[in-house]
C-alpha cells in the first residue's frame, strides 16, 4: 500500500507541475458552462409586433384593436395598407391584420369574415394571434345571433360584454427545459473532458515504457499491478474533482438547477470515470506508441461523443446512429441523467446503472487480457 501511495502521489506531483495540466484537467471543464451559458442563458421572452390596417372605422372594429393592444407579448402598431408589404418583407413587423370594410356588419350578421392577417413566418407567429382574435371575434358574432337582430338588444348585451370584469389568478412557473438543456450540454462537455483526461493519464504508461522508467520501477518492490493500480487511482482522483468542481460551480456560482440530487449527479459521473478509465487502458493496451495512443483515441472518443448526444440531442440524428447510440456508454450516463431529472427515482434506475457497470468491468478486463498477454514490455499482471 506505502508503494501505491508513492506512486500515487509522485505522478500527481510531476503532472500537475506543469501549469498546462492544471487549466487541462481543472479549467477545461468549465468551457462547458461558458459553452451552454451562451446558448441557452439569453432571454428567450418575444415579442410579437404587429401592424393594424383599420378600413372598417366602427366601433365594433376599434373594441376589437384595443382588445388586441391589450395581450401580453404583443406590440400594435397602426399602418398604412400600402405599406404592408415593405413592413413584412424588412422584419419590422412580424404580422398585419387588415380589417376591411364590411367588419362590423359581418361581425352583426353571425358570420365574420373582412378580416386578413398577412405575415411571411408562418403558423408558428399567427397562431398566438389567431387564439386570441378569433375567439374574442366569435364571442361577438355569438351575441349578435343572441340578440335575433335586435339593434337595442345587441348594444346592451354588447356593452355588458365590453364592461364584464374577469378575474384572472396566474402563477408564473420556472422554464425546467431551458436548465434542462444548459445541464445536457454542459455535462455532455464534462463526458468528453473526463475522456480526454483519462486518455493523458493512460499515456503516462505509454510514457513510462518509452523512457524505460517503467522497467526500472518493475526492478524495485514495485511490480506491474501496483503501478497499473496507481495509474487508475490517480485516474479516479482527477476526475471526481472534474466532476465536483463542474458540478459545484454550475449550482452554487452559475445557479444552472440539475433538478436532482447533487450526491446522484456525482455518483452517476464517478461511475462513468470508471468506465473511462477502463476505455483508455483498451486503447494503451492496444498501442505501441503514444502516437498510436493519440490516434485511437481521436478516432474512438470523438466520434462516440458526438452520436451518443452529448452535443445535441439524440432525437435530432437518424434513426441508425439513434440504435448506434445505445452502445455507447456515454448515451446510457447522459440517459441516467435525464430520467432522474424528469423524476424518476434512483432505485428505478438500476438497469442504466448496471449497463455502466457492465461498460467498465468489460473495458478493464480487456485491458488486463491484453496487458497479460503483451509480451514485447513484460506483463502487466
Amino acid at each position: 500500500m506505502k508503494d501505491i501511495l508513492w506512486l500515487i502521489q509522485n505522478t500527481l506531483s510531476v503532472t500537475f507541475r506543469k501549469k498546462k495540466n492544471i487549466i487541462l484537467y481543472l479549467c477545461m471543464p468549465l468551457i462547458g458552462i461558458m459553452i451552454s451559458l451562451l446558448v441557452y442563458g439569453g432571454d428567450q421572452k418575444v415579442i410579437l409586433h404587429v401592424g393594424i390596417v383599420n378600413q372598417d372605422k366602427n366601433e365594433i372594429a376599434a373594441d376589437t384593436i384595443n382588445f388586441l393592444k391589450g395581450l401580453e407579448n404583443v406590440q400594435i402598431v397602426e399602418v398604412q395598407a400600402v405599406k404592408i408589404q415593405d413592413k413584412i418583407t424588412s422584419g419590422e413587423l412580424d404580422s398585419v391584420i387588415t380589417f376591411e370594410k364590411g367588419f362590423s356588419e359581418s361581425i352583426l350578421s353571425g358570420h365574420p369574415g373582412h378580416i386578413q392577417i398577412t405575415s411571411i413566418k408562418g403558423a408558428q407567429i399567427t397562431s398566438f394571434i389567431k387564439s386570441y382574435l378569433y375567439q374574442y371575434i366569435d364571442n361577438i358574432a355569438t351575441i349578435s345571433i343572441a340578440s335575433s337582430g335586435d339593434p337595442k338588444t345587441f348594444k346592451q348585451m354588447y356593452q355588458d360584454f365590453q364592461q364584464t370584469n374577469y378575474k384572472l389568478t396566474s402563477h408564473s412557473l420556472g422554464d425546467t427545459s431551458k436548465n434542462k438543456n444548459m445541464t445536457n450540454q454542459t455535462i455532455g462537455f464534462l463526458i468528453m473532458i473526463m475522456l480526454m483526461s483519462a486518455g493523458n493519464m493512460s499515456e503516462i504508461i505509454l510514457l513510462d515504457k518509452e523512457n524505460r522508467t517503467y522497467f526500472r520501477l518493475l526492478s524495485t518492490p514495485i511490480n506491474a499491478k501496483k503501478y497499473l493500480l496507481a495509474n487508475v487511482s490517480v485516474n479516479m482522483i482527477i476526475m471526481t474533482i472534474q466532476v465536483l468542481i463542474t458540478l459545484t460551480i454550475m449550482k452554487s456560482l452559475f445557479h444552472i438547477g440539475i433538478n436532482i440530487s447533487f450526491w446522484q449527479a456525482v455518483f452517476v459521473m464517478i461511475l462513468f470515470s470508471f468506465v473511462s478509465v477502463g476505455l483508455n487502458l483498451v486503447i494503451v493496451a492496444f498501442s505501441n506508441s503514444r502516437s498510436a495512443a493519440g490516434a485511437l483515441q481521436n478516432l474512438i472518443i470523438t466520434p462516440t461523443v458526438m452520436i451518443s448526444g452529448c452535443f445535441w440531442p439524440v432525437e435530432v440524428m437518424p434513426k441508425t446512429l439513434q440504435k448506434i447510440a445505445d452502445f455507447l456508454p456515454q448515451h446510457w450516463t447522459l440517459d441516467t441523467l435525464t430520467k432522474l431529472q424528469e423524476g424518476h427515482s434512483f432505485s428505478s434506475l438500476y438497469l442504466n446503472l448496471l449497463i455502466l457497470i457492465a461498460f467498465a468491468a468489460a473495458f478493464f478486463l480487456i485491458a488486463v487480457y491484453k496487458f497479460s498477454r503483451n509480451n514485447t514490455t513484460q506483463n502487466f499482471v
